[in-house]
């Protein structure tokens, strides 16, 4: 069923705890994906659930979930897979929210990159809750120090993601195990051939949910291009963030060596940048992501790594320092900006010939509007007619 309007969070039946925890939030209306999720999820059903990124979807699971923790029951009952550490370390902190009034509610985060030692403590303290990532799940599972197969609830969030990156066995594997469960979420933006063998083989009379990206749902950004030698992108990101006094920005990069030297250069240039990509230590990430979302950290800058790992409500500008290989990564990439009933920004910086190309692919296919921009003569923005 498509789903494209929220309703209110009082008319669900939530429990007074769950309630407090959203209104601490500030929410009245869920968005739509809330709306089609919870109700099923809350009845233990199966639930496929497609939706654009950022409209909600850990809210959506994680609220059923919260709401069917035992607290007194020191097993694991629910376990959610997501494709990066940033995406799981986001959902616990997400979670963590959800249940702040459930006293002795107790979840913890498993990834790669962490000491392991520092990870089986927090084992130790029996989690109801476990948010991992495949590879260190298994591990885990190998060294028995977790045990799943008590598990009510799974969720695979990001879905599509996950199978792109090579985990499906490691996935199956573990379904394998969890056969005592309940019910099975998968959350994907975009429902792949393998997404859909999962859910064939591994749910039943499930409760399928489409968000479509329409103009209530669709993030407002608004999309611009601009024509940039390759040595003078970090002078065009100072020069557009003088102009509009942004201050909270990501940019995106596609390679490792692309992220530092963008920025040196901003660094260079008084700005406050801090940039993160796969061979920076996973304690350094984890420090640079919680100074961009606490707000004390002016320019985030990234390769894809992060593009769906990271989740923060009021980016005002996503730039484009490389345009990305992939359609949907361009799609995930300025889905940063745009949310919450905010209008967003991004800027794609085009230094050759095949970015231009690719750019021009990207509007057509994703049938977004990339208006041209230059500099004036006056040093101001204008657009290209």
């Amino acid at each position: 069923m498509e789903y494209t309007k929220g309703i209110r969070f009082d008319s669900l039946g939530l429990s007074a705890e769950i309630m407090r925890a959203v209104r601490r939030r500030e929410l009245e209306m869920t968005t739509p994906v809330q709306a089609g999720c919870i109700p099923p999820m809350m009845e233990w059903k199966d639930v496929i659930a497609k939706a654009p990124t950022g409209t909600g979807k850990t809210f959506a699971y994680g609220i059923p979930i919260i709401e069917h923790v035992d607290s007194g029951n020191d097993s694991v009952q629910t376990v959610i897979l997501a494709p990066t550490r940033e995406l799981a370390i986001q959902i616990t902190d997400e979670l963590r929210d959800i249940s702040a009034f459930r006293p002795g509610v107790r979840c913890v985060c498993l990834y790669g990159g962490q000491p392991i030692g520092r990870q089986i403590e927090m084992l130790k303290k029996r989690p109801q809750i476990v948010v991992a990532t495949p590879g260190r799940l298994s591990d885990h599972m190998k060294r028995r120090t977790v045990r799943v197969e008590s598990a009510q609830t799974v969720v695979l969030d990001e879905a599509d993601r996950m199978l792109d990156m090579g985990f499906i066995h490691d996935v199956t594997r573990l379904l394998d195990r969890m056969n005592k469960r309940k019910n099975l979420g998968l959350f994907s933006a975009t429902i792949s051939r393998e997404v859909m063998d999962i859910a064939w083989v591994y749910q039943r009379d499930a409760v399928e949910i489409t968000v479509r990206e329409d103009e209530q749902n669709k993030p407002d950004i608004r999309q611009f291009r601009m024509d940039v030698a390759q040595s003078e992108k970090a002078d065009a990101i100072a020069r557009i963030l003088e102009e509009t006094g942004f201050d909270r920005c990501m940019a995106f990069c596609n390679t490792k060596g692309s992220t530092e030297r963008i920025t040196k250069f901003l660094q260079m240039r008084g700005i406050d940048a801090e940039c993160i990509h796969g061979d920076i230590p996973q304690k350094r990430r984890e420090q640079v992501m919680d100074l961009f979302r606490s707000g004390k950290l002016r320019v985030f800058v990234s390769t894809d790594v992060a593009a769906r790992g990271i989740d923060v409500d009021d980016v005002d500008i996503v730039f484009n320092c490389d345009v990305p290989d992939e359609n949907q990564d361009y799609v995930h990439r300025i889905g940063r900006t745009g949310r919450a009933q905010r209008q967003g920004v991004a800027v794609s910086l085009i230094a050759d010939y095949p970015s231009k190309m690719r750019i021009d692919d990207i509007a057509q296919k994703t049938r977004n509007e990339i208006v041209s921009v230059k500099f004036g003569e006056d040093g101001k923005l204008e657009v290209i007619s």
